[in-house]
């Protein structure tokens, strides 16, 4: 039998069994598959198993499919954990991407207001709108904020900051990477400096990194830079892990504690962990 013949129902099973990618595209083979494609059984699938429970925490709209509902929380975070955590999906796979923000963090001295600052989005371009207490990230954003604050660094000279997540919040099976999400802004003592991140999980993950993407001395030579994010921030890649879907605690840090020299300039969003894809699995 070919497809074409089989009830809607069915063609709704086989495709649930895919990708939101393969869906997306078997929906152009015909109405049929269309309609199937579109059903609330196909994306219901593709959401996580405890999507209803994350969410509660939110004040969205009614959305009319399943899809739409997907698609939202593919293109915009949502903020869950009073305030403290980010929630969105990667688009092409499902697979659950978090951020703490950097009041979930550990910053050494990060509440004596001598060497710290809490405020908001440091670019006063940003645009932000609050729904029932939640804040949702604008569409198509240029430069935005995930969090109500963000961290500033004012002056120290011992950089620390720490994270923990747990594993069992996270899709399983699943290669991830933790990344430190910032801004430097007139930046002071991070230039041709190196700064050690580590993703400890199962007691490995340590590297150097440089922060401060002009920096060009031979002593940072070679070293990983940031990168520019679609909202506006920077992100440097901490590590990654392997989550086989058990509980455990992966801990992240940040740190710059051998040098001596005081720094300041450091706007800290948070850090995120979301899948990184690998050639020989993102086929």
């Amino acid at each position: 039998m070919e497809f074409q013949g089989l009830p809607e129902g069915c063609i709704a099973l086989i495709l649930s069994r895919t990708t939101p990618v393969d869906a997306c595209r078997l929906s152009l083979v015909s109405k049929l598959f269309n309609s199937a494609a579109d059903s609330d059984a196909v994306w219901e699938r593709f959401l996580p198993s405890d999507y209803r429970s994350i969410i509660s925490e939110c004040s969205l709209p009614n959305y009319p499919s399943k899809k739409a509902l997907y698609l939202a929380l593919a293109d915009h975070p949502v903020i869950i954990d009073e305030g403290k955590k980010s929630f969105q999906l990667e688009k092409k796979s499902g697979k659950k991407c978090y951020m703490l923000a950097a009041r979930a963090l550990f910053i050494v001295w990060g509440d004596t207001e001598q060497y710290w600052n809490w405020t908001t989005d440091p670019d006063s371009r940003s645009k932000q709108f609050q729904n029932s207490g939640h804040i949702w990230a604008p569409a198509n954003p240029k430069k935005f904020t995930v969090f109500p604050e963000v961290a500033e660094l004012r002056d120290v000279c011992w950089l620390e900051i720490r994270g923990v997540f747990n594993t069992l919040t996270l899709s399983p099976d699943t290669q991830y990477a933790a990344y430190f999400v910032f801004k430097m802004i007139d930046a002071r003592g991070f230039r041709n400096r190196r700064v050690e991140v580590s993703v400890d999980f199962n007691g490995d993950g340590t590297k150097n990194v440089c922060l401060d993407g002009s920096s060009n001395s031979a002593r940072v030579a070679g070293l990983q830079r940031p990168s520019l994010r679609s909202d506006g921030w920077l992100e440097i890649e901490m590590g990654e892990f392997f989550n086989v879907g058990l509980e455990d605690e992966v801990q992240m840090s940040v740190k710059e504690v051998k040098g001596g020299n005081w720094k300041s300039g450091l706007f800290v969003e948070g850090i995120e962990v979301r899948p990184k894809w690998h050639w020989h699995n993102a086929a």
